[in-house]
């Protein structure tokens, strides 16, 4: 292992537009920025699980114009000068490489880099910073990237799965695997399989490695995007900063890390350059109403208010309105969330299908 000390930095990617939330979720209030599960928002929980082990000057945030001034108000105020807005959507592989830029220019040099979601749910969070501590120690070493994988609790057809092969190294009291392959989400008699093996884990889009480490790869795997962002590099804390990003950024390849990069590097790398290290958290992407329910119901058919109600002969009802008082009466499994302004009412086996709804009512402006 190298010896010298490097910073670490963490990116948090928080651009998302959470349409599956909706009513709650609009385009500058987002999923993130909502306080879905408990009082504080997601963006809050998941830089308060970072506090203990990265100071607030080196968190940083990747989002886009609508959302940047209600995200910043949700930070530490040495964050807020962290906050990196891309001027259109290019998906995970720019949104990492633009904050690659940004801290090997902050550092000087080399760091370490953590990305992580923005709107992911975790139990534990005490566990969750050990086996981050050891991500990160593995990821010192040049050329080694790590992906954190959730061990799955049912065949689900919803995520990514990360193969795993080999015995474990173990240089930090946490199992580490060399990654086989990822996989795309997969049909249901193939997660089946999967989980039977014992040799996958989910997907939870949480990276390690050396900021080196990623742009050498990026410049391997995406060369164009590559060649871009460092013509952007000159330009960081100049006036001409703005102008140049928005020339720039639209013509960056639009694809997401794990197809661009780590997905390659499984292929076409030996000896192994991709590890996963198995985390069992607690972890929710908290996808859906449905899966609000599932976290916040302490036993089988409860209803779970959020806010005041009362309910008779109802069963396994999601209930939201912080204004109104909500009397349920024979009716089971459903989603309601009413807001000033809209409500929603569905079964909760339909929860994913409220995309869908806001892709529609998008179309129909």
């Amino acid at each position: 292992m190298p010896a010298e000390k490097l910073p670490i930095h963490v990116v948090i990617l928080a651009g998302g537009r959470g349409t599956r939330f909706w009513p709650r979720s609009r385009t500058r209030t987002p999923k993130q920025l909502l306080n879905i599960i408990g009082k504080q928002t997601m963006l809050e929980q998941t830089v308060a699980r970072l506090r203990p082990l990265i100071s607030p000057d080196r968190i940083w945030s990747v989002t886009n114009s609508e959302q940047a001034a209600a995200l910043k108000k949700q930070l530490p105020a040495a964050s807020r000068k962290r906050v990196l807005t891309e001027p259109i959507g290019r998906n995970t592989a720019a949104a990492i490489a633009l904050a690659a830029i940004h801290i090997r220019h902050t550092a000087k040099g080399d760091a370490l880099m953590a990305v992580l979601p923005a709107d992911h749910f975790i139990a534990q969070p005490e566990k969750y910073r050990s086996i981050v501590a050891a991500a990160l120690s593995v990821a010192r070493e040049p050329g080694r990237m790590v992906v954190l994988g959730i061990p799955p609790s049912r065949p689900e057809t919803g995520f990514g799965y990360v193969e795993r092969m080999g015995e474990p190294l173990d240089p930090s009291g946490f199992p580490v695997f060399a990654v086989r392959r990822f996989t795309e989400k997969p049909a249901l008699g193939v997660a089946q399989e999967y989980v039977a093996s014992g040799n996958y884990h989910w997907n939870a889009g949480m990276f390690f490695w050396r900021v080196s480490t990623f742009l050498e790869n990026l410049k391997r795997h995406l060369p164009q995007t590559h060649a871009a962002l460092e013509k952007l590099v000159d330009a960081i804390g100049a006036r001409t900063y703005e102008k140049k990003l928005r020339a720039i950024y639209p013509k960056l390849e639009n694809i997401s890390v794990d197809y661009a990069i780590l997905e390659r590097a499984t292929q076409t790398v030996r000896p192994p350059q991709v590890f996963v290290i198995p985390a069992e958290i607690g972890w929710s992407d908290i996808g859906s109403w449905a899966a609000v329910y599932e976290l916040l119901a302490k036993k089988p058919a409860e209803n779970v208010f959020a806010g005041s109600g009362h309910a008779l002969d109802a069963s396994g009802n999601f209930l939201y309105s912080p204004s109104k008082f909500i009397a349920a009466i024979g009716v089971h499994d459903l989603v309601v969330v009413e807001t000033p302004d809209a409500l929603l009412i569905c079964p909760r086996g339909h929860a994913q299908d409220v995309a869908k709804l806001v892709k529609e009512l998008e179309s129909k402006k």
